[in-house]
């Protein structure tokens, strides 16, 4: 390769290869083609080869010699790569398997975390059917505690309805306290539920909004256990109150019969019995009881000797025997006779009514005399078993017959003037074994029991 010059393109070009051979003339137009001058150009760049020329532009020069070189780099680079490719794929595998280990690193967290978001709603689920079981339980208990009161006069058990709070009206889902008599459904919300088939993270909930839910199914479960409290100490005060009055009135009336000094035992032998019968089934309690069970067990102990004592208490004439105001016209004692005007002993006490006022036995029992008799005029006297008795006399009009047996209150007959009497009233007598005592002594007994 050189640069062109006219003066060399003047001769014959000679071939090494023709050294011994006859020198053949070329034609005269091919020597004259070849004697052409060419223009002389000192930036080209000439190959020649078997006597042929091949000139290039330097751009065309340099773009091969940068191939050329480009050529020899790749074939360098590509010679140390061989040469160090153990090296490489080492490093490139060892890059991909820590990139791979990442991978199931992160992935076994996230599962991880997804098994433990999992858990503690499974957790929090059991819990809450734990805590939903045991106020369904509460409320069972609450409502035969309400069934037993009912009984008892005066006596309530139920469940307020609660008023609404501050945004609580969007939730629908949410049990409201309702009176016991009522059955309340709860139902476990379905967002509670665990779902185990999907473990993508994509799906779980966030935190806070899983602990607002959380926090507001506890507040709900909060207000029901507060209100089921209310009514168990509600039931519990008014169980106390009614052992208090039991208790109370039983302690009267047992006072009463002892300040009267009557037997108690012959008094409760005395009560006729009705037609009452069964097994025997003796009272007790289970191992669970409660405080509740025990007090309404001990006060349907006391309830049943009140009873007794009730029905022994209706042999015994504490009542008034006309109704309205009570008023004396004479007292039961020493008085001056109102016929001779001389001291006489008065067996009764005398009540001031009009003619034909209604007349009423003061306990149960049963009629041994009815009709005229002396100085009573038109008298009643009826026997309370127990030697406890009671006259009614002067009354103008009688309407009972002898052996009928009568009831607390009812009317005998009606008020007079007959017999030895100066005027309408009734003269009523207690006697106890035949001997007449102070009916003011049973007067004041019968207030004592109403009072309490």
């Amino acid at each position: 390769m050189s640069k062109s010059s006219a003066q060399y393109s003047q001769y014959p070009q000679h071939h090494p290869h023709d050294h011994g051979r006859p020198l053949h003339r070329r034609p005269a137009a091919a020597a004259a083609a070849i004697a052409i001058p060419l223009p002389a150009t000192d930036d080209a760049y000439t190959i020649v080869h078997a006597g042929k020329q091949v000139r290039f532009g330097p751009v065309v020069f340099w773009i091969v010699v940068g191939t050329v070189v480009l050529l020899g780099l790749w074939s360098a680079a590509t010679a140390t790569y061989f040469a160090f490719r153990d090296d490489v794929l080492t490093r490139l595998i060892a890059r991909q398997a820590e990139m791979q280990y990442a991978y199931e690193d992160r992935i076994a967290e996230l599962r991880a975390k997804v098994d433990r978001t999992t858990s503690r709603q499974l957790l929090d689920q059991e819990q809450f059917d734990q805590k939903l079981d045991q106020i369904m339980k509460r409320q069972t208990a609450l409502e035969s505690r309400a069934t037993a009161l009912g009984a008892m006069p005066d006596v309530t058990g139920s469940i307020p309805r609660s008023t609404p709070q501050r945004g609580d009206a969007g939730q629908s889902t949410t049990p409201k306290p309702s009176p016991i008599s009522d059955t309340v459904i709860f139902v476990a919300p379905p967002d509670r539920e665990a779902r185990l088939e999907s473990r993508a993270p994509a799906v779980m909930a966030p935190p806070t909004n899983q602990f607002a839910k959380n926090q507001g199914f506890d507040n709900v479960l909060i207000r029901l256990t507060t209100a089921l409290d209310q009514v168990e100490r509600r039931q519990m005060a008014a169980l106390s109150a009614v052992e208090e009055g039991m208790d109370s009135r039983m302690r009267r009336m047992r006072g009463v019969v002892s300040d009267l000094g009557l037997n108690l035992a012959n008094l409760e032998a005395a009560v006729p019995r009705t037609a009452m019968g069964g097994p025997f089934v003796p009272v007790k309690l289970t191992a669970n009881a409660g405080p509740f069970e025990k007090q309404l067990n001990r006060i349907n102990v006391t309830r049943a000797e009140m009873d007794r004592l009730n029905r022994t208490l209706a042999l015994v004439p504490y009542r008034k025997p006309v109704i309205g105001e009570v008023e004396f016209t004479s007292g039961f004692g020493v008085r001056s006779d109102p016929f001779l005007g001389r001291p006489a002993m008065h067996t009764g006490l005398d009540f001031r009514a009009a003619t034909g006022d209604p007349v009423r036995v003061t306990a149960n029992g049963k009629v041994v005399s009815a009709g005229w008799s002396g100085g009573y005029g038109r008298m009643i006297e009826v026997d309370h078993g127990n030697g406890l008795s009671t006259r009614y006399g002067h009354l103008s009009e009688i309407n009972v017959r002898v052996g009928e047996v009568v009831k607390i209150g009812q009317v005998v007959g009606l008020v007079g003037s007959t017999g030895r009497s100066t005027g309408p009233h009734l003269h009523y007598e207690t006697r106890i074994d035949g001997d007449a005592v102070d009916p003011q002594k049973f007067l004041r007994a019968g207030v004592r029991l109403s009072a309490g």
